[in-house]
């Protein structure tokens, strides 16, 4: 058989699920998950090898409008998704309506670029709701195979995931076959900190944070990691520390935990929290973070 191999792109708006379903498919925790809207920031690459094929997948922030310039930093990184895909995995899901994003799509369809539409968390509706939602799209998007699937509790992965591979070009791999990502570990951990933060905090806080992994020492048996958490205002660093630095301590266990699971080593991880005031606007910074 020959081999195959391509780049498939996640495409979605917003909180629709293309994190979950991107490390499904990878069969690694790569992406954070959250609830919250905007959980993802950068265009994340996980890859797949078998004797056979090579998928390279990515997931990209949720599309949406701009509010500041971290904002457009985030849609260039979807639009460098639109140009280099050799299949496009659209994720929407139960709550958007029909029909969002359309015209992206078409300009795919029109390219040839195959497009799998996921109807995702059709686990939180009725058999009859879910086959008029894959009706609706079908009678917008005609010539895409549409879906349905829960991310979440494994609901049709594996059938994503043959199509894939049924739908890309014939080619050598891309990358070593011991391959997972294009992302350093130190990337990862600053994701990890700042996925216990989403999930630790409320309101504007999770939105307002950027970390930092300032320094990383590894030896044979212990990594020593020093991070910035990187606020906006004074009183979001009193909120990010809290009463006694307790707030900041349980954010410090419980990323040091997944830290060690993610290294398989030893961590001792030391937290500091810093106001760099509008970092969202400045793009010195923002390049400093590793956005581009």
């Amino acid at each position: 058989m020959a081999h195959k191999s391509g780049f498939v792109n996640i495409l979605g708006s917003p909180n629709t699920g293309k994190s979950t379903l991107m490390n499904e498919l990878v069969g690694e925790k790569l992406a954070i998950i959250t609830s919250k809207a905007q959980t993802t920031r950068h265009r994340i690459m996980g890859i797949v090898s078998g004797k056979d094929f090579q998928v390279v997948f990515s997931d990209t922030p949720g599309i949406l409008e701009p509010k500041y310039k971290l904002h457009e930093i985030m849609m260039k990184s979807v639009t460098s998704a639109t140009v280099d895909a050799d299949l496009v995995i659209y994720v929407t899901d139960v709550t958007e309506k029909p029909g969002i994003n359309r015209e992206l799509l078409h300009r795919f369809i029109s390219k040839s670029i195959p497009v799998l539409l996921v109807i995702n968390k059709v686990d939180l509706v009725n058999q009859g709701k879910a086959n008029l939602l894959c009706a609706e799209w079908e009678s917008l998007l005609s010539g895409s195979e549409i879906i349905p699937a829960s991310a979440l509790l494994k609901f049709n992965i594996d059938r994503i995931f043959d199509r894939i591979l049924s739908l890309l070009p014939e080619g050598p791999p891309y990358y070593p076959e011991d391959t997972l990502t294009d992302r350093p570990e130190r990337f990862f951990v600053s994701e990890i900190i700042r996925e216990k933060i989403i999930l630790n905090y409320h309101q504007e806080i999770p939105y307002s944070v950027q970390v930092e992994v300032d320094s990383f020492k590894e030896s044979d048996k212990l990594v020593k990691i020093r991070a910035i958490i990187h606020v906006m205002r004074d009183s979001q660093k009193g909120i990010i520390i809290g009463h006694r630095g307790e707030a900041l301590k349980k954010v410090g266990k419980n990323a040091r935990l997944d830290i060690e699971k993610f290294l398989a080593k030893k961590v001792y991880l030391e937290l500091f929290v810093k106001v760099s005031k509008d970092w969202r606007n400045k793009g010195r910074q923002l390049r400093g973070f590793g956005y581009r």
